[in-house]
């Protein structure tokens, strides 16, 4: 049985269409968090949501380019403590709408055989 790690996971709502510094605002947040030493990350790109900016769709073409994403990252309680000045930094900079959570876990790591 694996050993659990106690944790904290960072949830991040943000749209597709976000930028900083030019770029896609998800992967910004995701190279901080690897810069940070974060276990893992990862982007998930919803179908529709809404919030204070409106509805975002896929049912419709003209908005189907700024859907929601949810950026997640998971990793030791204090790695997570460190990262979130850095990505609140990264939001404020970016001056979008967003939301970022963050929730004591308890996680397994796996690793491919032979790692």
């Amino acid at each position: 049985m694996a050993t659990l790690t106690d944790g904290k996971r960072i949830a991040i709502y943000i749209g597709e269409a976000d930028r900083y510094e030019g770029k896609p605002l998800y992967r910004a947040l995701l190279h901080a968090a690897k810069e940070a030493g974060v276990s893992g990350g990862m982007v998930i790109r919803g179908v529709e949501s809404f919030g204070a900016s409106g509805v975002h769709t896929a049912r419709l073409l003209r908005l189907s380019e700024d859907l929601p994403l949810v950026v997640h990252f998971v990793c030791e309680a204090e790695r997570i403590d460190r990262l979130v000045p850095v990505l609140d930094r990264i939001m404020e900079e970016a001056g979008v709408g967003g939301v970022l959570t963050v929730t004591p876990i308890a996680f397994a790591r796996y690793a491919p055989a032979g790692q």
